[in-house]
């Protein structure tokens, strides 16, 4: 019953400030096939109010970068699918391909 907003500050918001201080960090989006594990990850453009984690964390580790001064930043994402024991990377070339 909570808004993909909310979410964001109370779970994510904290696991993001800990990124941007260069600590690894992951959101595990767990649970059953329906469940809203893709919409609160990547939520909808339209409107802003239910852009999901990922979006917003995107936004955040970008704001603070462009807010640093005196310093270098390397930032790498991945999203993984896990289903039925088969991994994929969903932001790689092929995302019907299987990883070993």
């Amino acid at each position: 019953e909570h808004s993909t907003e909310h979410i964001y500050n109370e779970i994510a918001y904290p696991l993001v400030e800990g990124v941007t201080e260069g600590y690894n960090g992951t959101i595990f989006a767990y649970g059953q096939t329906g469940s809203g594990k893709s919409f609160t990850m990547q939520g909808v453009v339209d409107p802003s109010s239910q852009k999901g984690i990922i979006p917003r964390a995107f936004e955040h580790i970008f704001e603070s970068i462009q807010c640093a001064e005196n310093a270098k930043f390397l930032l790498r994402a991945s999203y993984l699918e896990i289903y039925n024991e088969d991994v994929r990377d969903l932001l790689g070339a092929d995302t019907k391909k299987k990883l070993e």
